[in-house]
């Protein structure tokens, strides 16, 4: 028996006029709303609703879990209200609660439940399980194998205070930077030292490509409610190289609907790429701003201290497996100084002349290292840098370096500076935020503006399209 109370006084008859006369408005709009959506979304979502009560012009739906209850309200109350008003004109909002089903809607629950499970069974109980559907943990990408220097500093900062407290200021945490420069071990790191931590939490890694695929997954086995409770019931969700979602509609849609429910949870999410939010191409720009709601920490291009220190710290690791090995300073200072591309490379360089040594036995050498990785310090010799580009555009437009550098905005000055920061931009595998650091501490704002405007002039100025051509072919010889 349900309880109404209609303009001042209460029913308890569900034979009465009044109750019925809204129900069946209700069930009016319920077909409307059937035909709008289909059949499929229709009974996800709207199968087991119920009319509650209507009083004070609030009409009360009651479903049978919180998780359904947050989706309807953030995805088709304002539609239900709509169409509801025009039925019933005095209706002024729409409350959905909690609330125990009948005996009848209960079994068809549990049977629906049933049948889910069955199917998922079937396809795969990865979907039911953190561990599976999340990417393995690599236990030797710790904090204490990370070297930490000025360029990575911030983003280690920021993944310790995540590690050290149920809740920081800041959420989500946006880390960005090239190929191999780290985001992947602190990732790996803040997940490792959560579960030594606070082992009851629920933490998720994966690759943003994974992610794409147990979306696809979901939907073509008709899953996505496990989907869905799967990945809004954990405490920390962590999703590497989101950029490989551009241009997946679907899957961006879900990632934000994602993204908001844990915001709106106060459950943390950390998220990796290879460029900055505002940057990333193909991604919706509702998504690119709620990723940069949080603490966006970008992580450069290693310096030569740090190139030495993770050096060292591999060398370690390489001497407590085999004592045997000898592994000079001078060695390890070789290879900081000729290969600066990233912290991935100079590990693998370093395995190699070991792998090499050990199989032509043979003793480490600068020598040997020279003619083993003759590829990799040709590429390093050949790379182009900002400090090159900001020399070669002086020189071309007979400017001082400084000028470059300077605060000045004269236009003799600030087009060839421009010239300088998109030349930086596609030359280089530099962040924009170090660009913008380079030419005198600007924002990476400036930086997006000089790059854009020098593409527009490209287009519409021959003049300034084959100049700035003639110094990316210098630069590139």
């Amino acid at each position: 028996m349900l309880f109404l109370i209609y303009e001042g006084y209460s029913v308890l008859d569900e034979n009465n006029f009044q109750f019925k006369k809204i129900k069946e408005e209700w069930e009016r709009s319920l077909s409307i709303l059937r035909a709008e959506i289909g059949e499929a979304t229709f009974k996800s979502w709207f199968k087991n609703i119920q009319f509650g009560q209507y009083s004070d012009n609030i009409l009360t739906l009651n479903v049978p879990t919180r998780f359904m209850r947050d989706w309807i309200e953030s995805h088709y109350l304002e539609r239900i209200l709509a169409i509801l008003s025009k039925e019933v004109s005095d209706i002024k909002s729409i409350k959905i609660e909690v609330a125990s089903l009948d005996l009848n809607s209960k079994k068809e629950a549990q049977k629906q439940q049933d049948n889910k499970v069955g199917v998922s069974m079937k396809v795969s109980e990865s979907l039911l399980d953190h561990n599976s559907i999340g990417a393995p943990l690599d236990e030797r990408l710790s904090f204490e194998n990370f070297v930490v220097g000025p360029s990575n500093e911030l983003a280690y900062a920021a993944a310790r205070r995540i590690t050290e407290r149920r809740n920081v200021s800041f959420n989500p945490l946006f880390l960005y930077g090239g190929v191999g420069l780290g985001k992947t071990h602190l990732l790996h790191a803040m997940a490792l030292e959560i579960n030594k931590n606070w082992p009851e939490r629920k933490v998720l890694y994966l690759s943003a490509e994974k992610f794409m695929y147990q979306f696809i997954k979901a939907l073509r086995f008709k899953d996505t409610m496990a989907f869905k409770q799967q990945f809004r019931s954990v405490d920390v969700l962590m999703i590497d190289d989101i950029q490989f979602i551009a241009g997946k509609d679907s899957t961006q849609e879900e990632f934000f609907h994602t993204f908001n429910t844990l915001i709106d949870h106060n459950h943390q999410v950390i998220i990796s790429a290879d460029r900055s939010p505002v940057d990333l191409d193909g991604i919706e720009e509702r998504i690119r701003s709620r990723l940069g709601w949080g603490l966006v920490a970008d992580i450069h291009p290693s310096d030569y201290e740090l190139r030495l220190g993770v050096l060292q710290s591999k060398a370690e690791s390489h001497l407590l497996e085999n004592s045997d090995l000898t592994i000079s300073d001078n060695l390890l200072e070789f290879l900081a100084q000729r290969i600066d591309s990233n912290i991935r490379v100079l590990e693998g360089a370093l395995n190699r002349v070991i792998a090499y040594s050990s199989f032509a036995n043979r003793p480490l050498s600068i020598d040997m290292a020279k003619e083993v990785l003759k590829d990799l310090i040709r590429a390093s010799q050949r790379k182009t840098t900002i400090d090159d580009i900001q020399r070669k555009v002086a020189d071309y437009y007979n400017l001082r370096l400084s000028d470059l550098l300077s605060a000045r905005r004269s236009r003799t000055i600030a087009r060839p500076r421009q010239i300088a920061m998109y030349l930086s931009k596609i030359l280089t595998t530099r962040s924009l935020p170090e660009i913008g650091r380079k030419f005198g501490g600007r924002d990476h704002t400036t930086v997006i503006h000089a790059v854009k405007k020098i593409e527009d002039l490209r287009v519409g100025d021959v003049a300034i399209d084959e100049e700035v051509e003639v110094l990316r072919r210098s630069l590139e010889n």
